[in-house]
């Protein structure tokens, strides 16, 4: 079946994201999509290996795991950490083993001493195997098991308004080095399907449609122009490079059309679209990628009230011919299902076109065609003076109608916006403390619509913390980030990973400490268990040996989050809403100097 997913499907897409953000009466309507920017992931990227079925020996750290028989193995790594279900795992069978994996049901044994060691007698069954290093992020998967992981491992969030995402495109600069020469806007540009039939046409820079030519540059006031002419002519059939740079200051700038035409060179004609406000330059525009400004901008709007649906602007020689009336200034109407266009050319002593341009550009064409048979050609812009033309006249210009609409009446569709980038700045400890700056984080992602925690009530906050927390007081020494922490509580153990540890002001034995559980590293006897608001059983740090208690008493907010004698849960109800985007990266470490600028860039 011959079809295809267009361009335009997907810059719909990225303007209903954009739409969804405001839609609604109020901000809990159902119409409007509430969107969350997350850091996750606080502890160390490493090798997981899911394991099942296993004797009564346990695994040990710095021990080595393996299949087969040790020294001629597939599969070898040393343990890093071990879980009630899994193992974290390093130095993956050396440097030449970095891709090797086990096999789902591989029997797994564990080795002590390496080649010169002994087995230990702990074996199991091998399940979810994922190759890992903090220098290699795992690829994210798109399952409900890692949306439950990512809850798990959630740090923060921050709420994405209109104000902070735009629809955004590549980057393309007045540069004559970098960027010579410009691609010019044409309706019919494709690739050459394979199979024979058909021909496509390319760009001036080999691009096989207009999604992927560089048909539009930012000059250096950051104004925005299309190139509607680019020197293409019968001697140049993929056009001669741009000597002037486009700005709606000076001369060769027509307001009332919105047109700028180079007067040296080749004589570009490029159409003003719109200038990029500074707050947008300092917020959207990166290295690879400029903003399409708000339809509410004045520059915007300004160009989108010039629109005219099927003028024409540009009237391009195909092939210059011959024998048409010498060395005379001619006009001709624009035949079609518009009205009112028309062209002027140029001939010389031979009859060959040497020029060619709009006099009036008309409207509502949807084709367009040029004729030089006789009762077509006039000596005047009025077309009432005839101009006898010969039977062997020949010659063709194509007039480059203009997108649906006409030039800048939709500025998303015609310069092919189809990403949408979102700017969010961490200051500091943002949300009064909702994000820690004591922790780094790995991944980064994008939630719609999570509900507050233990409701069904979509969450509308500027932040959100995820992380649980509990008020220490007594503690012996300060609790060290990324480490497991334990409590003895009722029908076992509570076991967590530290991700901020917060004194009180003044003191040095009290404070905040904020952790994380996830069902593949804090089970016992298959449960994560929570922690209690027991004041006698202690909470303890596995490598700082810190022990504190759980102040009971406390019931106050601190640091983002509420207490509930001295317990505190995320601020997002587990597993609500939906997570459309996550990106797995090498770690960002935080400090409490410092603000994070996160340019996001979503391609639809």
């Amino acid at each position: 079946m011959a079809a295809i997913i267009s361009d335009k499907f997907r810059i719909f897409n990225a303007k209903q994201f954009l739409e969804s953000l405001s839609e609604g009466a109020t901000d809990t309507s159902a119409d409007r999509s509430r969107m969350y920017f997350f850091v996750g992931r606080p502890q160390p990227w490493k090798a997981y290996l899911e394991i099942y079925a296993k004797n009564a020996t346990a695994f040990s750290v710095g021990d080595e795991v393996y299949v087969g028989t040790y020294g001629s193995t597939s599969f070898r790594a040393t343990i890093s950490k071990v879980y009630d279900s899994a193992l974290l795992l390093t130095d993956v069978f050396g440097s030449a083993g970095v891709n090797s994996a086990p096999a789902l049901g591989s029997s797994l044994k564990g080795r002590t001493g390496g080649a010169g060691g002994s087995d230990t007698g702990a074996t199991a069954k091998s399940g979810i195997y994922r190759y890992a290093t903090e220098d290699v992020p795992p690829l994210p998967l798109d399952n409900q098991d890692e949306k439950v992981a990512l809850y798990d491992e959630l740090i923060a969030a921050k709420r994405i308004t209109s104000s902070f995402a735009r629809t955004v495109i590549r980057r393309y600069n007045w540069d004559l080095v970098a960027n010579p020469k410009y691609d010019m806007w044409k309706p019919g540009y494709s690739a050459t399907p394979g199979g024979g039939g058909q021909i496509g046409r390319q760009t001036a820079t080999g691009a096989t449609s207009i999604a992927d030519a560089k048909f539009y540059v930012m000059n250096s006031a950051y104004e925005v122009f299309k190139c509607l002419y680019n020197g293409e002519n019968p001697s140049n059939t993929t056009g001669q490079n741009a000597t002037e740079e486009p700005t709606v200051a000076g001369g060769n700038y027509d307001s009332a059309t919105g047109l700028y035409t180079e007067t040296t060179g080749a004589g570009y004609i490029w159409k003003y679209m719109y200038t990029i406000p500074t707050d947008d330059v300092l917020k959207f525009l990166s290295s690879d990628f400029m903003p399409i400004v708000l339809p509410a901008n004045a520059s915007r709007t300004t160009v989108t009230g010039l629109a005219t649906a099927g003028a024409c602007d540009v009237a391009l020689i195909e092939d210059a011919g011959s024998g048409l009336p010498a060395s005379q200034t001619l006009y001709t109407s624009i035949k079609g299902d518009g009205s009112n266009g028309i062209v002027k050319f140029v001939t010389n002593g031979a009859g060959t076109i040497t020029s060619a341009e709009i006099q009036a550009r008309g409207s509502g064409y949807t084709y367009a065609n040029v004729l030089f048979t006789n009762g077509n050609l006039f000596s005047n812009a009025g077309l009432s003076s005839a101009v006898t033309t010969g039977a062997s006249a020949v010659g063709s210009i194509k007039i480059i109608l203009p997108p649906e609409g006409g030039h800048g009446s939709d500025h998303e569709t015609e310069l092919n916006g189809k990403r949408v980038m979102t700017n969010i700045r961490l200051t500091y400890s943002e949300g009064s403390g909702d994000f820690p700056v004591d922790n780094d984080f790995r991944r980064i992602g994008i939630l719609a619509d999570p509900f507050n925690w233990g409701t069904t009530t979509f969450s509308t906050a500027d932040t959100l913390s995820g992380l649980k927390a509990v008020k220490i007081t007594g503690a012996s020494a300060d609790y060290t980030v990324d480490e497991k922490i334990t409590q003895t509580v009722t029908g076992g153990t509570a076991y967590g990973t530290v991700v901020s540890w917060t004194l009180d002001s003044g003191s040095t034995t009290a404070g905040v400490l904020k952790y994380i559980q996830t069902n593949d590293s804090h089970t016992d006897q298959g449960v994560v268990r929570a922690f209690e608001s027991n004041g006698s059983n202690a909470i303890t740090g596995e490598e700082s040996t810190a022990s504190g208690n759980v102040d009971t008493s406390y019931g106050s907010a601190l640091l983002g989050v509420t207490f509930s004698s001295g317990l505190a849960a995320p601020e997002i109800e587990n597993n609500s809403g939906d997570v459309i985007y996550v990106e797995n990266r090498r770690l960002i470490t935080r400090a409490p100097d410092q603000i994070e600028d996160i340019k996001l860039v979503i391609e639809f």
